[in-house]
């Protein structure tokens, strides 16, 4: 009987050991990726749950950026938020004036005891989401950037040199009149034209967008774009507007068909572009780095990054956060980042990255997945392109996206309406400064 009940124990303990059980701490990541990138956010996780047995990454998908944030935002306040949750760059500051619902990234990392150097990962990304003494908030996921989609048949056609497509604004203004004479609705075009004529633009010209380092030095910030530069873009495009040989298509990406359906020949867009111009394009295409106007001082400058980053949430036990910093080390791997840049198109958070693709010979025969690292890594980063961090963005930009729009119909001058673009948005900063209590 002794022997029997010995049995019984051993094979007690021995499933005790074996059985998924409360052993296993899991990890809730939500995030707003669809599609092919659904695919790579669930690979990460399964790769990172079979690379130890402490704690499962669970992600769950939650709708856009905005609805994830704001699910994000709500369940805090419920409090059942999830340990991990992607944010779009737009939602930084926000995410900051929640007190208390963010558990810092650097100070995750030190607590938890894992290695965590700032340095090592691309300085004009880690900018983005730092505070002005270099302390990351957040941890850099999903990097791109703006670049210029360029349709080479389409120049060829023109009588255009499609081994040179244009470099600087005059460039692309005299291309573009000559595109469409041959593409009759469109000479050339833009997506997200608030993130590219107004932010990315400044960043690449080294002018400021607003006081402060663009808000990353404090949210009691100043919006002060309508100068004399941003206006003389502004104009150009609303005289090209005419004739449509330049044609806006919309406040957000939804126009981007535009390009790989052979109507807009040029066109200003995400670099995260790049697989849906590879599965859809019928001609010979490339992407170059964003145009600039040769007559300002040290332009080009470098660009800033669009994507997202992940935030810890607050009000965690040690253990759970200590899984969520073994889950960054594991995404901060070399080799896993050197990967997960050729196989996505994402950009790559590391400098040892970067190099390691680079070193491969990768870029020489993909040379346009290096377009926006080129761009970002251009220059060390200023206080005007660091990046931006402006209270209620997402309502901003449609504000001042109402004025571009107002203007390129011809119904304010260009001048007024950036003038009303600023004195709209410091209006909608200083509300946020209210709400945020600061």
């Amino acid at each position: 009987m002794k022997f029997a009940h010995r049995a019984v124990l051993a094979a007690g303990l021995l499933m005790a050991m074996t059985l998924p059980s409360g052993a296993v701490t899991e990890i809730q990541w939500w995030h707003a990726m669809t599609g092919p990138n659904n695919d790579v956010v669930v690979k990460l996780a399964e790769d990172f749950n079979k690379s130890q047995s402490e704690y499962k990454v669970v992600p769950a998908y939650k709708g856009s950026y905005a609805d994830t944030l704001n699910a994000g935002i709500a369940a805090y306040r419920a409090g059942n938020a999830p340990h991990i949750i992607q944010v779009f760059e737009v939602g930084t500051a926000t995410m900051m004036a929640a007190k208390g619902a963010i558990k810092p990234v650097f100070q995750l990392m030190k607590e938890a005891g894992e290695p965590f150097d700032p340095a090592s990962y691309l300085p004009a990304i880690t900018g983005y989401y730092s505070t002005s003494k270099g302390e990351m908030l957040s941890f850099p996921f999903n990097s791109s950037s703006m670049v210029m989609w360029v349709n080479r048949d389409a120049l060829r056609k023109a009588g255009l040199d499609a081994d040179h497509p244009p470099k600087t604004w005059p460039e692309v203004f005299e291309a573009a009149k000559k595109l469409h004479a041959t593409s009759p609705t469109c000479g050339f075009s833009s997506g997200w034209i608030t993130w590219a004529m107004i932010e990315q633009f400044s960043a690449w010209h080294n002018v400021p967008i607003g006081t402060k380092a663009n808000g990353l030095d404090g949210f009691d910030t100043v919006l002060e774009f309508n100068t004399p530069l941003e206006e003389k873009l502004l104009q150009n495009l609303v005289d090209l507007q005419k004739d449509k040989t330049f044609d806006y298509s919309g406040r957000t990406n939804t126009g981007e068909g535009r390009f790989t359906s052979g109507e807009c020949p040029l066109f200003m867009t995400s670099s995260a572009f790049y697989p849906n111009v590879k599965a859809n394009a019928k001609f010979d295409f490339t992407s170059v780095p964003m145009p600039y106007f040769p007559d300002v001082n040290d332009a080009p400058q470098n660009s800033i990054i669009g994507g997202a980053s992940l935030w810890v949430m607050g009000g965690k036990s040690a253990d759970e956060y200590k899984g969520v910093a073994k889950f960054f080390t594991f995404l901060s791997d070399t080799d896993r980042q050197a990967n997960l840049h050729q196989v996505s198109g994402y950009l790559p958070i590391t400098k040892a990255a970067y190099e390691k693709t680079k070193a491969s010979g990768f870029y020489e025969k993909n040379p346009i997945l290096e377009v926006p690292l080129l761009e970002l890594t251009h220059k060390p980063p200023t206080e005007n392109s660091r990046g931006l961090r402006f209270g209620n963005m997402v309502q901003m930009r449609d504000v001042w996206a109402e004025e571009i729009e107002a203007a390129l119909s011809g119904q304010k001058p260009v001048k007024a309406a950036l003038d009303a673009a600023v004195e709209r948005g410091n209006q909608i900063l200083r509300q946020f400064e209210r709400t945020a209590g600061r």
